[in-house]
């Protein structure tokens, strides 16, 4: 009897030593695969891509560079010609070796098309794209009892209503009813109560540029 019970007692502690020896090997977490990177584009240059290539939501067709834009030229593979340039006054900018190029009143395809043709002279089929990155020339002001005044840019077609949405709401006070537009010498009227209820929808109209929007 004592000799079966030395090996009862000497068989269980063998299997508890055993199992404190093998627990880690158990418990341990297994290690998660390394998670797969996400490609970077190539960048031959070893520069951050210019962020100035993001235009403004111009039609390149249709809207005319002014006075204090800000335009990105941008010429392929080509870094010396591409770089942010503001619209001067005079309406013209400057670019390296071509000079002045007038580019207000142009569209950004007519000045593409003109720094193209400039470009030609010193690069062999040159690659020129013209962005619009931020408006200036063109305006609308907004004034009196709202929740944001001062001037906007006009850069897509904007109604009267637009613009109030854009000034994020009216004051308590504020008279609705009687809204007015300044454009040079002329007053005009807008009733934001009956536009809202599809009524005389003709008073919302397109703004111009320099248009001023009185809120008393």
């Amino acid at each position: 009897m004592p000799k079966v019970k030395f090996d009862f007692f000497t068989l269980a502690l063998t299997a508890l030593i055993l199992s404190i020896a093998c627990a880690p090997a158990y418990g341990q977490a297994k290690p998660e695969p390394p998670k797969p990177r996400s490609a970077a584009p190539p960048n031959p240059s070893g520069t951050a891509p210019p962020t100035e290539a993001v235009g403004a939501a111009v039609d390149p067709n249709k809207y005319l560079i002014g006075p204090e834009d800000v335009l990105f030229i941008k010429v392929w593979r080509e870094n010396d010609f591409t770089l942010p340039v503001a619209v001067r006054p005079d309406g013209k900018i400057t670019m390296p070796l071509v000079g002045e190029v007038q580019a207000g009143g142009e569209t950004p395809t007519q000045l593409t098309k003109a720094l193209t043709d400039q470009l030609t002279k010193y690069i062999n089929n040159p690659d020129v794209t013209v962005f619009v990155t931020e408006v200036r020339s063109k305006k609308y002001y907004i004034i009196g009892q709202v929740n944001r005044e001062g001037a906007f840019p006009l850069v897509t077609p904007t109604t009267i209503l637009d613009a109030l949405v854009n000034a994020g709401g009216f004051h308590e006070f504020a008279n609705t009813k009687r809204i007015k537009i300044l454009r040079g010498a002329k007053v005009l009227n807008f009733n934001y109560n009956e536009v809202t209820k599809a009524k005389h929808l003709e008073q919302n109209i397109y703004l111009e540029n320099g248009d001023h929007i009185i809120v008393n």
